[in-house]
């Protein structure tokens, strides 16, 4: 089971998405007001300021089962603070590596989410860009991109997308970090686009081959 998380922050924004009530049979317009009732919370110096320090009072339990929901991607770590099953969001802090350590494949492909997400930059800044696409009828797969919008996003800029919304972060401050909350998921894949190569992947999570495993052995 996940581990409460004791942030009294984070429990205030917890209650105030319970009042919004976001569903995952919800249409992505709802998420604009999910977004609303983040923004209107969400001061950048402060949160920063609770969440250094619930991550420095941390016990070891509670640190490991917070690693233990956290991953590595290629571009950056992402911390997973709260994951209450009987909440429809849960809440991240994505902590970007150092643009010398990137490897290609994750937030400077084009790419979309099995989520809506809202997010604010805590520290530092990146370039974002969003996309629209073309797919292939037969395989689903991106075959080419137009960019649509470009913007350098800096410390206290906040946005949010949804799961249909394709974009990418082909730069990013070293330094940078982000406080996100995301919906569950809506879609049982996602897409990207290599632009460097100009192949399109599909990105099935793990936990939804399981039920293929078996007849694979």
């Amino acid at each position: 089971m996940p581990v409460s998380s004791p942030v009294p922050a984070l429990s205030q924004l917890a209650q105030r998405m319970r009042e919004i009530e976001p569903t995952r049979a919800d249409p992505p317009q709802r998420w604009s007001e999910v977004y609303r009732g983040v923004s209107s919370w969400v001061d950048g110096a402060v949160l920063r300021a609770v969440l250094r320090r619930h991550l420095a009072e941390l016990d070891p339990r509670h640190a490991e089962a917070l690693a233990a929901r956290s991953r590595e991607t290629t571009t950056h770590f992402a911390w997973c603070l709260r994951d209450h099953a009987d909440e429809p969001f849960t809440f991240w802090l994505h902590e970007y590596k150092p643009r010398h350590e990137w490897r290609p494949g994750y937030a400077d492909s084009v790419h979309n989410h099995r989520y809506h997400f809202c997010t604010v930059i805590l520290r530092g800044g990146y370039r974002h860009e969003r996309y629209t696409t073309t797919t292939d009828a037969d395989t689903g797969l991106i075959t080419g991109v137009r960019l649509t919008a470009r913007t350098e996003c800096v410390a206290g800029d906040s946005g949010f997308l949804v799961a249909q919304d394709f974009h990418r972060i082909p730069r990013a401050q070293d330094g940078t970090m982000t406080f996100l909350v995301k919906s569950r998921p809506v879609r049982r894949w996602s897409l990207s686009w290599d632009p460097t190569t100009g192949t399109g992947h599909r990105h099935v999570p793990v936990e939804a081959r399981l039920g293929e495993l078996t007849g694979l052995l």
